[in-house]
C-alpha cells in the first residue's frame, strides 16, 4: 500500500521560506517520479513540481526560481524548498506518486499559509 506523509507546512510572512518533506513507503521510491501538488479551497488540484527517477526537475511557471524540488532515495523522502513566498502560494500541499496529478496516490497534505 502506497503511503505518503507530508510535513513542514506552517504560517509564514510574505518573502519567507519553508521546507516541506514527504516520507514515502509501500513502493520502490527510487524508481518513480514524484510530484508536489497544491489545492486552494474551492479550486481543483494544481500541479506544482516534479522530479523524475534520474533527478531531472520540472516546475510550473508560477514557482520557477522560487521553489526547489529534491529527493533522498536512501530515506525515501521527497522535499520542496519554498522561498520568496507570496500570498498566492497559500494552499494545502500534497506529494503524489508519479509525474502529474495523481489524485489516488497522494498524502494527507500539509498547510502552507503566507500572510502578514
Amino acid at each position: 500500500e502506497v503511503r505518503l506523509v507530508e510535513s513542514g507546512g506552517g504560517l509564514v510572512q510574505p518573502g519567507g521560506s519553508l521546507m516541506l518533506s514527504c516520507v514515502a513507503s509501500g513502493f520502490t521510491f527510487s524508481t518513480y517520479a514524484m510530484s508536489w501538488l497544491r489545492q486552494v479551497p474551492g479550486q481543483d488540484l494544481e500541479w506544482v513540481s516534479a522530479i523524475n527517477d534520474e533527478g531531472k526537475t520540472y516546475y510550473t511557471e508560477a514557482v520557477k526560481g522560487r521553489f526547489t524540488i529534491s529527493r533522498d532515495n536512501a530515506k525515501s523522502t521527497l522535499y520542496l524548498q519554498l522561498t520568496n513566498l507570496k500570498t498566492e502560494d497559500t494552499a494545502m500541499y500534497y506529494c503524489s506518486k508519479g509525474h502529474g496529478i495523481n489524485r489516488r496516490e497522494r498524502g494527507q497534505g500539509t498547510q502552507v499559509t503566507v500572510s502578514s
